[in-house]
């Protein structure tokens, strides 16, 4: 009876050490392991461990545990490791991470009769990766300033072969004029969400990337205004009527495409639109999903013939034409001086509603399709957006100055 008593004791002891949350107190290295030291028992059979590639990494995640102080792996620096890293990877999980040169072997263990300790051997070589890294670090800047100094063609090559690369931080000249009105219109806004692959909507990227066009334009002195700097919808005449009372030499239009799920692995890339009617199909069902949701609300105003009057009028057309080249080509060049598989779908012409109201050279950019996946996570980066952004901004200066110069000759 009494032996039975005290199993029952035993069993209700066990169960409760495991059943709360265990900090991890302590982090220490010695005799050629990871030690660690946490406040109470754990469940070693839930600890999960994996190995990933590229750089080679061994990682152990602790279930129901939290670190006691976020600087845990402060000072954790061994010769057999390139490096030791402690994080809280979720709310109550502890995740370890051994980056190492190449894979190895590793039994990690809890001691007998120590509930709180959990051990994780390290590997038995030594890390080369510090002092390689040292000396790959010191071979470019040897190079470059030989290169420099020689200032031979090949090393002016390499020179401008980079600044694409990190030309979205560089300050812009400027070279516009306040004279000059530029008006960028995010497409859709508040309810009316737009596209939406995954987790985003196409209403907050397409505002993002205009208040970074905004900034672009600025830069290069330019006079701009938007037709929204928040989260709201604008009717039809909303949208086309600030350009013409602003007096706007240009107005752009921005939005992200979409495609069906059958088609969303395959169909991606960069495409630019302005006011024409057209037997494309593509083109078709591209203005037809954006006029869908921006016709709401315009009232009988609208008719065929106010889209037939706006396609006639060709100097706008032609002028528009023009820009959307000039943003097309500037837009493919940033982006692939980063990016690979860029797609270049080209520029196209479609009955944009939203362009029809504005007497001025107008485009509509569909900056990449929100519906496939990897364009999607491209589309959400502020790197990526920075250089459509800069990409358009540097066509529409083009275009200008290009104007210009035809009214003078």
């Amino acid at each position: 009876m009494k032996l039975g008593k005290l199993l029952l004791l035993l069993l209700f002891t066990s169960t409760s050490l495991f059943s709360s949350i265990a900090v991890l107190k302590k982090a220490t290295l010695k005799n050629g392991e990871l030690r660690l030291q946490f406040d109470q028992a754990y469940k070693k059979r839930d600890i999960k461990t994996r190995v990933l590639k590229h750089p080679h990494r061994r990682v152990f995640d602790i279930p129901n545990a939290r670190l006691a102080n976020k600087r845990l792996d402060r000072g954790l620096k061994s010769s057999h490791c390139r490096s030791i890293r402690i994080s809280q990877y979720k709310k109550s999980v502890v995740r370890i991470v051994l980056e190492v040169d190449k894979p190895f072997s590793c039994e990690a263990y809890r001691p007998m009769f120590s509930y709180m300790s959990y051990h994780i051997p390290l590997p038995k070589y030594k890390s080369k990766g510090r002092s390689s890294d040292k000396k790959k670090k010191r071979v470019p800047v040897k190079k470059r300033v030989v290169k420099k100094k020689k200032k031979t063609p090949k090393a002016k090559k390499e020179i401008i072969k980079k600044v694409p690369q990190e030309s979205y931080i560089i300050p812009v000249r400027r070279g516009g004029s306040k004279q000059d009105r530029i008006v960028i219109d995010a497409g859709h806004g508040g309810h009316d969400s737009g596209a939406v692959g995954g987790s985003k909507k196409e209403k907050d990227i397409v505002l993002q990337i205009s208040k970074r066009l905004k900034r672009q334009l600025n830069k290069r002195g330019y006079t701009v205004y938007m037709t929204r700097n928040t989260d709201r919808f604008l009717k039809l005449p909303q949208r086309t009527k600030i350009a013409d009372r602003k007096n706007a030499k240009v107005f752009v239009s921005i939005h992200a495409n979409s495609v069906p799920k059958k088609k969303r692995n395959k169909i991606h890339g960069v495409e630019t639109f302005f006011l024409q009617n057209t037997r494309d199909a593509k083109s078709q069902r591209i203005a037809a999903r954006e006029n869908k949701s921006v016709l709401k609300g315009a009232g009988n105003s609208l008719s065929k013939k106010v889209i037939i009057d706006s396609v006639l009028n060709g100097p706008k057309i032609v002028q528009s034409n023009k820009l959307a080249i000039d943003v097309q080509r500037r837009i493919m060049t940033n982006l692939r001086s980063r990016y690979k598989g860029v797609r270049d779908g080209g520029v196209r012409h479609a009955p944009f509603w939203v362009l029809v109201g504005a007497s001025r050279p107008s485009i509509l950019v569909e900056v990449g399709y929100i519906s496939h996946p990897r364009e999607r996570e491209r589309l959400s980066t502020a790197a990526y957006q920075e250089l459509i952004a800069k990409g358009i901004a540097e066509g529409i200066e083009n275009y200008l100055n290009n104007r210009k110069k035809e009214i003078e000759f």
